[in-house]
């Protein structure tokens, strides 16, 4: 089917998708290039079908979602692909979306920021369908990324991001109050969330930070903004594409969030939940995206609470190095931290941790004494450097 791949009103390139698949099988007519999305869509200076079908179909649910194959049951499909062009490919991450050739579309009529959406993906997603409801698949849910259970709703007035945690301890959205907590008193720009419990279960919710004229541009895509060279290190070469595209301040926001990592120990900072954000109208870049998504940390999944070496050897970190101790290395300036700000958090943790039935007053004790551990830890390395 003949679509048209906008970038909010403007057109940039005409394409043709399996619908089944959500395969591009053809690029046509390139309109308006320099909206092309970030990332492979050219090689060579010459449209790639194969990288822009990349793109486009990473936008899809990733099947490692909790209750992934029962929730595409409840849905009706056989795969999440399927499910990009029942909303267009709209997302709440940026402005891209594909307008049907035949029966064109208006941008305005459609886009999640300013209009409503369904709420059925998301229950479907959750295990909550309304049982004999006929589903609505025009949602922000399927354009959504991640493992853990999560879904859009619109609160108050607001595009706000619901997320749920994992067994055994369902600590995952409180773990991202509690990188609010720590990023608030260190003065990182962030994402707040706040906790809220359902059914006796943890959730954790934040709003958009994107808006109906910025994207969010993940670390991935801006990563191919140069080859990257033998001799240079992953770390240095993000750096180098920023530079490249005119990202302002990279390297100071980088550094602090790899310092946040480093104290809550986050084991999966990928190159899709950080990057960063650029006006969709003018393109300029505004700078790094704000901290986000850091539920995978404070040992959310670990039986032991410990800073021994034989437990943080079975732990890995990302996205640059494999362990803490050396991703902590490539910062160089920590003019900015104060780390006395820190002191008292333990009462903060523990008000958080405490809304999960599944969490113990043990475990809380002994997160937040490991927790001051590792900010002695980094004092001590930042006294080693300097």
């Amino acid at each position: 089917m003949n679509y048209t791949l906008m970038h909010r009103k403007i057109e940039v390139a005409e394409i043709d998708i399996e619908l089944d698949s959500a395969t591009i099988l053809k690029i046509g007519n390139i309109i308006a290039p320099e909206h092309m999305p970030i990332g492979k869509s050219f090689i060579d200076n010459k449209p790639n079908r194969a990288k822009l079908d990349e793109w486009w179909r990473s936008r899809s649910i990733p099947a490692s979602r909790q209750n992934f194959r029962e929730a595409m049951e409840g849905l009706g499909i056989s795969s999440s692909e399927e499910l990009l062009t029942k909303c267009f490919g709209l997302s709440l991450s940026d402005q891209y979306w594909v307008n049907p050739t035949e029966n064109p579309l208006k941008w305005e009529d459609v886009n999640f920021f300013d209009n409503p959406f369904s709420d059925d993906v998301g229950n479907v997603l959750f295990g909550n369908a309304e049982q004999g409801k006929e589903i609505s698949l025009f949602s922000p849910d399927n354009t959504s990324d991640g493992w853990l259970k999560k879904k859009w709703k619109i609160i108050d007035g607001k595009r706000c991001l619901v997320k749920g945690g994992s067994m055994p301890f369902h600590q995952e959205p409180l773990n991202e109050a509690c990188a609010t907590a720590v990023m608030k008193r260190l003065n990182i720009p962030h994402v707040p969330y706040s906790v809220f419990v359902d059914d006796e279960l943890p959730y954790s919710v934040c709003d958009d930070f994107i808006n109906s004229e910025t994207d969010l541009v993940s670390a991935y895509n801006i990563s191919t903004a140069l080859k990257k060279q033998n001799n240079t290190s992953s770390y240095q070469h993000y750096l180098d594409c920023c530079q490249k595209l005119g990202i302002p301040n990279a390297q100071e926001d980088i550094d602090k969030m790899l310092t946040l990592d480093y104290l809550i120990l986050n084991e999966d900072r990928h190159y899709n939940n950080f990057g960063a954000v650029r006006n969709a109208i003018t393109l300029e870049w505004l700078g790094l995206a704000p901290v986000f998504d850091s539920g995978t940390s404070l040992w959310y999944n670990q039986n032991q609470i410990s800073n021994s070496p034989h437990v943080l050897k079975r732990m890995t970190t990302k996205p640059f190095r494999t362990t803490y101790e050396e991703q902590i290395k490539l910062v160089k300036n920590f003019s900015w931290l104060d780390s006395s700000a820190l002191n008292g958090i333990s009462d903060e943790f523990s008000a958080i941790l405490s809304h999960s039935l599944y969490i113990d007053e043990k475990r809380i004790n002994d997160i937040c004494v490991a927790f001051n551990t590792r900010v002695q830890f980094l004092s001590q390395h930042i006294q080693n450097i300097t």
